[in-house]
Parts: C-alpha cells; structure tokens; sequence
C-alpha cells in the first residue's frame, strides 16, 4: 500500500471494519456503494468510511480515551461486490442510534453524507439505502396528514386524483394565473400546482397568486360540486417568509400548501411539517434539485434515501417521477421507492433496489406524485404502475390541448376513468390501452382530440441510474 494512504486510512481498519458484527434493532444501518483509489484495499476503504462518518479522525488523538469509542462509533459490518461492477462495491455500516438527535434527519444526512464524501481515498461514493430503526422513526414527525386523511379531506375515493402545473411556470400576472387555475379545476381535476421555481417575482408577488388562486378554487368548487385544491408554493428565503405565506394560505381557506424539500432544506420542511399538522393543511411536496445529489450511478445519494428522509421529515405528496414520461427512473426503481412512500413494512428486494427490511409501523403513507411529461395515452401505465394512492399530475399534457386547458382537463379526467373502470372490471390495462382509450373517446369528443395530438409523443431514452442486478 502507498505510503500516502497511510494516515487516515490504514489504521481504521483495526478498529470500524468488524465482520463478525451482528447490527442491533437499533442499529441504523446504510448501504454505501464505494469507489477506492486504486491500490487501496477494500476493507480499509470501507472502515474509513464509517470512521469519518461516525467517531473517527485521521490521527490518534488522546481525547479518545475520554469517552468509549467502542459504543458509539460505527462498523462496517459487511461487504459485497457490485454486479456488473469490478471497480466498486457495497459497504454495510451500523450506526449506534446515540449518535443522533432524536427526529432531526438533518443531523443523519450531516453525519452519514458530510464530510466523507470529500475523502482523498474515494474516487466515488454513494448512499444507496438507510434502514431507519423503529426507535428513530417514532421520534420523527412523519407526513402531517397521511393518505386517508387527505382522502377524507378532498373527499375522493377509489381512484388516482389528478392534478396539473400552472403553464408557463413563469411570467403569467396573479390575475391571469388563478384564471389557468379555474379552466385546468372546472374541467375536471383535483389539484393545480405551482411549479417549483414560482414563490414572489416581480411580475407576480406571492400574495396576489395566492388571492386570485383561491377564488379561482373556489369557483370551481361552485360550479363542479367537487372539493378542488391549488398547491401554492410556501418556499421563502427565510423560514420566517415561508410561515408568513402559509399562514396566508390558511386564512384563504386553501386546503393545500407546497414546499421545495431540497432546496428549502430539512430543517425547513420538518417545521413546516409540523405546522401543518397543528393547522389542519395538507403538504404537496416537490423535490427539486434531487438529480443533482440523485442521478449518478456512483456518486450522492440515491433517491430512495431521499423519499425515505421525506417520509420522516412530513409531507402527504411528493413528486416521484413518472417511468412512461420525460424524467429519469425505470420501472422497478420507482416501484421500490413508492412502496417506501405508502407501506407500513416493506422487505429487502435487491430487483427493486431495497437493501434492508424497512418497519415504518404506524407511520401514515405518502402519496406518490407521477408528474413529467405525461399525457392521455400514458394513463393505463400511470395506473398500472403507481396505483390509486397516486397524484397523476400533467402539464403539457393538460395545457397542451388544441381546444385549452378546461378540454385537456376533461380528457385526463375520462381517461383517467375509462382506466380505472377497465382495471376494476379486470382487464390489463396496460396490454389493452389501445381499445380502453380509443372507446372512451368515442363518448368524449375532448379525449379524442388529446389522443390524435399526441400519438407520437415518446421519450424513449436508455435510463442513466439502473439497479444493480446481474
């Protein structure tokens, strides 16, 4: 081994690499996918990683024997090849629960994603997955609502809702915004949406979007006699602005607020999590800035661990990507991450990316948000894959209709049943599209339009992330 590794690498291995440890209950556990500079030995890679992520540091300090490192510091317990991989591989890493405050997945994120990654004897790392023991889970707030309150809340039952993105995201005057907002509702969807990047430019200040949306849900709400919900996007430069909006949005009746988890941060949306619990409103989530950390195959974190963290932090919706649309993320992954979202337990599935049994106990579930370039003829997939627990929310695909957004509005919404019914009656949506939506067309002039636009919209590209699995 090069001499230039041994400080700060080397000597770890004595003490953070234990193979014949068995993880605790209590344990949290993570699954790295590790890329050593070459010539340096797996296993001290691996315990240099759960050193400098738990007690460790580059020399022998005396203070060490101040405290007993052997309780709190972390162990790589095991280590796997990566299929397909001979450069990398998997470390397991058992954390001792002290080592973080009790419901602040800042402080894991800080601890497990800080400074390691900037380790000169990594090329590559990657957080695969966190098992979070029941012990943290139960100190965590977790989504403000869950799914069947917020079914009760809109009073929608048996199916998918439909939601919509305000197009253009930007440049539209307040006025001119809530009155998109009334054609995508009074045609036949459940929520509106403020894109992620609208909070209070100067061609739009936050309160007159607010106030022109919230009489546009409102006269949706008259005309169609369905509950109807906007999520207007409560993220501020400062905590004390996103309050400040949120608020506004509660004395305006609206039943639904938006924060940008990542780029807000966690401290952030566990406090705004909080708040809505206390007051009675429901949390869209979006996840803006995730590729960034999420999509490359060896290096940040991947997105199961993020939908994870939100799961815990609180929100009742977040954006998931689509598989049929635009977005990144192929069938089995997405899969994997929404069962993270919505089950009470979900077991280790390397075909579906999950490394650890997940108790998540009687934590309420998390609507999965397929949203991304979607239109009518990727309804039989959207309800095949994402099921009824599911915000199936267009854009383009809404606005986009030749007769406008009320008529785009009403072909998501027939099509969506023409599914749902076809599904119930035990047909295979997804090998029968073809006839389901060419026969519901024939009831519905505006789905017949949708489906000859975009018969030949695809986004057939080769996915960046994909499992490992050989």
């Amino acid at each position: 081994m090069s001499k230039k590794y041994d400080a700060g690498v080397k000597e770890y291995r004595d003490t953070y690499w234990t193979p014949d440890y068995v993880p605790l209950d209590t344990d949290l556990l993570a699954c790295f996918k590790v890329t050593g500079q070459e010539g340096v030995p797996k296993e001290e890679v691996a315990a240099a990683v759960a050193a400098e992520s738990s007690t460790g540091t580059w020399s022998t300090v005396w203070s060490e024997l101040l405290t007993d490192l052997d309780f709190y510091k972390g162990r790589c317990y095991r280590i796997e090849d990566v299929p397909g991989d001979k450069e990398s591989f998997y470390a397991f890493i058992a954390y001792p629960l002290d080592l973080f405050e009790e419901g602040s997945i800042t402080n894991v994120l800080t601890s497990l994603v800080g400074n390691v990654f900037g380790f000169k004897a990594l090329r590559h790392l990657r957080l695969e997955d966190i098992r979070f023991p029941m012990a943290f889970i139960k100190t965590c707030p977790g989504p403000p609502n869950g799914i069947c309150v917020e079914r009760d809340r809109m009073n929608k039952y048996g199916r998918p809702l439909l939601g919509c993105t305000i197009k253009p995201k930007l440049g539209l005057s307040g006025k001119n915004y809530g009155r998109v907002v009334y054609e995508c509702l009074r045609g036949g969807l459940d929520f509106t949406k403020d894109d992620e990047n609208i909070n209070s430019q100067p061609f739009q200040r936050w309160q007159n979007r607010f106030e022109f949306v919230a009489e546009a849900v409102q006269s949706a709400q008259e005309e169609t006699g369905e509950k109807k919900g906007h999520y207007l996007n409560c993220t501020a430069s400062t905590p004390e602005e996103m309050y400040e909006r949120a608020e506004f949005a509660k004395e305006l009746g609206q039943p639904i607020i938006m924060h940008d988890y990542i780029t807000g941060g966690f401290t952030a949306n566990t406090g705004l999590s909080k708040w809505c619990r206390k007051n009675g409103m429901l949390l869209h989530i979006h996840r803006a800035m995730h590729a960034v950390i999420d999509r490359h195959p060896k290096h940040g974190i991947h997105f199961r661990v993020l939908a994870k963290c939100l799961r815990l932090s609180g929100g009742d919706q977040l954006h998931t990507g689509t598989v049929v649309g635009k977005l990144e993320g192929d069938r089995q992954t997405t899969l994997g991450f929404i069962d993270q979202l919505r089950e009470s337990f979900v077991p280790e599935d390397r075909s579906r990316g999950n490394f650890f049994d997940q108790d998540w106990g009687s934590m309420p579930g998390v609507f999965a948000v397929a949203s991304g370039g979607i239109h009518v003829w990727h309804m039989p997939a959207l309800v095949a894959i994402f099921g009824d627990d599911s915000v199936l929310q267009f854009g383009g695909g809404t606005h986009g209709h030749p007769w406008g957004s009320a008529a785009g509005a009403a072909a998501n919404r027939v099509a969506l049943e023409a599914c749902v019914k076809a599904r119930n009656a035990g047909r295979e949506i997804e090998k029968e599209s073809r006839d389901i939506l060419l026969e519901a067309a024939k009831h519905s002039p505006e789905l017949a339009i949708a489906l000859e636009t975009w018969k030949e919209i695809k986004f057939e590209f080769d996915t960046v992330d994909k499992l490992d699995v050989n």
